[in-house]
């Protein structure tokens, strides 16, 4: 039997990894057990910070990730002084251009007419009418994100067990008494599930994976053209700074079914070239997928669980990388304090079992 005194990650993920540093910087020790780390949905992701861009209406949702977009410069900075690396954060804003204009856009300050939308990006389509601007919000270069904080859990000393897929948990009236894994058995004061869209294979619990397929393309020009996200209703163009640009993304219900179609790419595409003409001649660099968390309502599950020492960490769906931050500070709190911030009662895994 392996034994962590304190605290036992399971999931190697960005929610995992970030939770794991924030609990070592407050001198908890933390194991971590990542079963794939480069089949982890970070990897898979644009890296959008766009709580304003995707329109989450009024809500506990919309407080959770302006607060983590709120934290996210200080956070980066952070790891990137632990471990020297860059993350490819940048705070460039999302422009949403639009091909309908609604009766209520002029009413906006952010809302640019036609004319506006082209001098602020040229290249635009002709379609495109107007659109919002929204200068809060931004991205990070996932990959990078994902490698600082690999290498800033071996710097802090984190034993983070690449390769060791937890199996079942053992449990004892209401309580987690050690876990079952294919390197052995683990057991901990306390526990985090953080596996992200494999969650079901341990606790009946309401998250599947929603497939996403992405692509990217090469600049031809520097500096990159794209000065900022474009957020389509068909499709997103992210440019990052060493002239990649990134193009996503299909929503797939196909469970864990693996591999890029033709239909995918052919629909991002359509999609990104409608939008931003330019990149029609541009070469592409990689195709990719991923699997998102999803759940019902599409809002994360984070929180206590019905195991007295299990806390939850998952689901969260398109808003893994945004609200990595957030999530790390207010579970660390719940299991360090016992201080559960009243923004986690409205995302308890219960209101899925509740009738």
């Amino acid at each position: 039997m392996n034994k962590v005194s304190d605290v036992l990650i399971i999931g190697g993920g960005i929610v995992g990894l970030a939770l794991a540093i924030e609990l070592k910087l407050r001198s908890v020790k933390v194991t971590v057990l990542s079963r794939d780390f480069q089949e982890a949905a970070t990897h898979a992701a644009a890296g959008m910070l766009a709580p304003q861009a995707e329109k989450i209406p009024p809500s506990p949702m919309l407080d959770l990730c302006l607060q983590s977009r709120a934290i996210y410069p200080d956070w980066i900075g952070k790891l990137e002084e632990i471990t020297g690396l860059e993350t490819g954060y940048w705070s460039c804003g999302i422009l949403a251009p639009v091909y309908h204009a609604g009766e209520n856009l002029l009413t906006n300050q952010f809302w640019l007419n036609q004319s506006e939308i082209q001098q602020h990006q040229p290249g635009l389509s002709s379609e495109v009418v107007g659109g919002w601007w929204y200068p809060d919000d931004g991205q990070v270069d996932n990959r990078a994100l994902a490698h600082c904080l690999w290498m800033a859990a071996q710097q802090l000393g984190i034993e983070v067990l690449e390769g060791v897929a937890v199996t079942d948990f053992v449990r004892e009236s209401q309580r987690i008494k050690y876990v079952k894994t294919t390197g052995g058995e683990w057991q901990a004061e306390r526990y985090v599930l953080a596996t992200g869209a494999w969650s079901q294979d341990l606790l009946p619990i309401a998250v599947y994976p929603k497939k996403g397929q992405m692509l990217s393309v090469r600049s031809l020009s520097s500096p990159q053209p794209l000065k900022q996200v474009l957020f389509g209703d068909e499709t997103y163009i992210v440019p990052r700074k060493d002239g990649r640009i990134v193009i996503g993304a299909t929503s797939e219900n196909v469970g864990f079914t693996p591999d890029n179609t033709a239909a995918g790419i052919q629909q991002l595409l359509n999609g990104a070239t409608r939008l931003y003409p330019p990149l029609k001649n541009l070469p592409i660099l990689e195709f990719w997928w991923g699997f998102r968390p999803a759940t019902p309502d599409e809002l994360p599950i984070l929180g206590t669980s019905a195991y007295e020492n299990l806390t939850l960490a998952t689901g969260h769906y398109r808003n893994g990388i945004l609200l990595a931050p957030i999530t790390a500070l207010l579970i660390a709190d719940l299991l360090e304090k016992q201080n559960a911030n009243p923004l986690l009662s409205h995302f308890h895994y219960s209101r899925f079992t509740e009738n």
